[in-house]
């Protein structure tokens, strides 16, 4: 006699422990020029230093981070078929978009087109600022690191990291001054293919709250 099979859960593969958010955020940005993070991560899972050629954004708004994809197919039709017979991707744009709430270099750097280090770069918080509008202005390409973190059930870190080794901005709405409102400079930069890493957008998610998800 034939064993019948157990019966089905729609409980089966439901884990409210890998429901994720991003509790706290951080954006760093550094010069085309500064080396590009290989690994975030050391070997235990934790966060390595990050390095001081990468500026803090420092606050944002409510908003936090968007991550816009904006993806193009193109469709293949055929006369004997009324659905397409064919889909590719024509275009795949990945963005990043936050509102920085700060007044520091690294965000009137991103917003002006100033470098973020180096010749030309704003000099240290609380000494005399002073920059021109170019005719013809620049748009360098940066390395955007961004870093979110959430905690598991036993309290751990877990850690989701986006790294843009190639981006460029895109565009940026304006800059307000008012009593009623903090002075923002939000900004959104597109991911462009490095050369040398062969992508527009490496991620990692690790830490000690992520590894203790691992079954035994």
């Amino acid at each position: 006699m034939t064993t019948p099979p157990p019966p089905v859960s729609l409980e089966d593969g439901l884990h409210a422990e890998y429901i994720r958010k991003q509790l706290v955020q951080a954006i760093f940005a550094a010069d085309y020029s500064a080396a590009a993070i290989t690994n975030p991560f050391d070997a235990e899972g934790d966060l390595v230093a990050i390095p001081t050629d990468y500026k803090p954004i420092g606050y944002t708004t409510d908003d936090g981070i968007t991550f816009p994809s904006d993806l193009s197919m193109t469709d293949t039709t055929s006369s004997q078929s009324s659905e397409p017979t064919r889909s590719d991707v024509e275009s795949d744009i990945l963005s990043a978009s936050f509102a920085p709430q700060e007044t520091n270099q690294a965000t009137v750097a991103l917003y002006e087109g100033l470098p973020l280090s180096g010749t030309g770069a704003l000099p240290a918080m609380g000494t005399a600022w002073q920059w021109d509008r170019a005719a013809t202005p620049r748009n360098p390409y940066r390395r955007l690191l961004a870093i979110g973190m959430d905690y598991s059930d036993d309290g751990g870190e877990i850690y989701v990291v986006k790294f843009f080794p190639r981006a460029r901005l895109t565009s940026k709405d304006d800059e307000q001054w008012a009593r009623s409102t903090e002075t923002q400079r939000p900004v959104t930069f597109n991911a462009f293919r490095d050369s040398a890493l062969k992508t527009a957008c490496r991620n990692w998610v690790d830490g000690p709250g992520w590894r203790s998800l691992a079954t035994p």
